[in-house]
C-alpha cells in the first residue's frame, strides 16, 4: 500500500520541474492528482515557461503510475481560476487531501524591472495564497498543505549585491519566498485546531529549467556577458555546504511526500530545508 494511497493532491506548477516530480512521486505512492500550470510565457521573465505539451507529459507519467489525473491550464495569480481548478478536480476525483503550492518563477534580470517585481510577487506569494485559499474550504481533518519556499528566504544577505533598483525581479524572489514562509507559519498556527497541517519545503539550487536558464547563469556569473551552463555550473556550488552544484527534483519530492503522508501527521509549522547545507553556510547566528 502506498504512503498516500487513496488521497487526492492539488499541485500547482505541475507541468515540469519540481511540480511534475511531485505529481509523479505522489502518484507512485497511490495519490490521484489535480495538476495545474499556466502553460504560457510571462513577458517579464527571461526564460520560457512550461508548455501545454509539458503538462500532457505529466498526465502521461501519472497515468503510467496507475493513477487518475485532472490537468487544468490555470494561472495561480488569478484566485477565480484557482477556485475553478479545485472545484473541477474535486468534481472528477471526489475529494481533496493534499495541497502543494509549487508554482513559482525566478525574476532575476527580468525586464521591465517593475513588471518583473509584480509578476514574481503575484506568482510566488499571491499565487500561494490563492492556491491555499481555494483549497481550504474543502480540506478535511488530516489534510496537508505544503508550499515551496527557497533557501534564499533563510539566508543572511548582508554583503550581497542588492543595490536598490538593480534587479527588482531577483529581490522580489527573495521577498516573496520570505513572505510566504511567514504566511505558512501563521496559517499553520490557526488551522492546527482543525488537525490540518501546513509546512514549507525550502530547496537550494534544484536542477530544473528555472535554474538552467540564461538569467540564472548571469546571476551566478555576472563577470561574463553571455555565460553558458558550463560557465555557471561551477559557481552553483557556492550555494551549498556540501560539494554539490544542485539537488534533483526527486530530492524535494521525497520531502514533500513525507509531509503529505500520515507519517508526518503531527508535523506542522515546519520550515524544512533540503539544501545541501546551504542554510548552515549562509545563516548568521548573530541575527
Amino acid at each position: 500500500m502506498g504512503r498516500v494511497q487513496g488521497k487526492v493532491a492539488f499541485i500547482t506548477g505541475a507541468a515540469r520541474g519540481q511540480g511534475r516530480s511531485h505529481a509523479v512521486r505522489l502518484a507512485e505512492e497511490g495519490a490521484d492528482i489535480i495538476a495545474v500550470d499556466i502553460c504560457q510565457d510571462i513577458d517579464s521573465i527571461g526564460y520560457p515557461m512550461a508548455t501545454p505539451e509539458d503538462l500532457e507529459e505529466t498526465v502521461r507519467l501519472v497515468q503510467k503510475a496507475g493513477r487518475r489525473i485532472v490537468a487544468v491550464h490555470s494561472d495561480v495569480r488569478d484566485a477565480a481560476q484557482m477556485r475553478a481548478a479545485v472545484e473541477r478536480g474535486i468534481a472528477e476525483l471526489g475529494k481533496l487531501d493534499i495541497v502543494i503550492a509549487q508554482a513559482g518563477i525566478a525574476g532575476m534580470k527580468g525586464e521591465p524591472p517593475i513588471q518583473a517585481w509584480s509578476d514574481v510577487v503575484d506568482t510566488n506569494l499571491v499565487g500561494v495564497i490563492n492556491t491555499v485559499q481555494a483549497a481550504l474550504p474543502h480540506l478535511p481533518e488530516g489534510a496537508s498543505i505544503i508550499a515551496t519556499g527557497s533557501t534564499a528566504a533563510l539566508m543572511n544577505l548582508e554583503g550581497a549585491d542588492i543595490t536598490p533598483g538593480k534587479d527588482l525581479g531577483g529581490v522580489a524572489y527573495v521577498f516573496a519566498k520570505r513572505a510566504l514562509s511567514q504566511y505558512m507559519h501563521f496559517l499553520a498556527t490557526h488551522i492546527a485546531p482543525r488537525k490540518i497541517r501546513a509546512n514549507v519545503v525550502h530547496p537550494t539550487n534544484c536542477d530544473t529549467p528555472m535554474l538552467q536558464s540564461e538569467p540564472m547563469y548571469r546571476s551566478f556569473r555576472p563577470d561574463l556577458d553571455k555565460p553558458t551552463r558550463q560557465d555557471a555550473e561551477p559557481a552553483f556550488h557556492v550555494q551549498q555546504a556540501m560539494p554539490i552544484p544542485f539537488v534533483d527534483p526527486v530530492d524535494i519530492s521525497n520531502a514533500v511526500l513525507f509531509l503529505a503522508s500520515d507519517e508526518s501527521r503531527y508535523v506542522t509549522g515546519m520550515q524544512l530545508r533540503v539544501d545541501g547545507g546551504g542554510y548552515l553556510k549562509w545563516y548568521d547566528f548573530s541575527i
